[in-house]
């Protein structure tokens, strides 16, 4: 079971706000604020978030095929992280949408990609049925 994912930065006060903006629409807030991180959650509750400067005073790079999915309720609320994100300083990486064909219990995996200000990869998805 996943604790909590943690994603590297160079600007951690700078890229606050584009996870700040995440949280608030997935209903959580900052739960641990320090001046190396930052974590986004709910304690006890589901995997948080967390931002950090790197420990060994490196800078922060981007792992290639690393990517962290968020869990969102319907649709709409990938539409509006992904809306969220890019007005934030994400970047696109994939409009929201149905991806691949329904499975056995007919339902179809939609997501949107985004990238935030230093470049780690996340999604929004959930699980639709095909009637839409």
């Amino acid at each position: 079971m996943i604790g909590y994912v943690t994603l590297g930065t160079n600007d951690l006060q700078g890229n606050a706000p584009f996870y700040d903006a995440i949280a608030k629409e997935m209903g959580v807030g900052r739960m641990m604020d320090f001046d190396m991180y930052i974590a986004w959650g709910e304690p006890g509750g589901a995997a948080g978030v967390a931002l950090t400067k790197p420990y060994d005073g490196n800078t922060a790079t981007v792992g290639n095929g690393t990517m962290v999915a968020l869990e969102a309720k319907d649709k709409q609320q990938v539409h509006r992280l992904h809306e969220i994100a890019l007005a934030n300083g994400g970047t696109d990486e994939g409009a929201p949408g149905p991806r691949g064909e329904a499975d056995e219990n007919g339902l179809v995996f939609y997501a949107a990609y985004f990238r935030d200000r230093d470049g780690n990869k996340l999604n929004a998805f959930c699980m639709v049925g095909t009637d839409g």
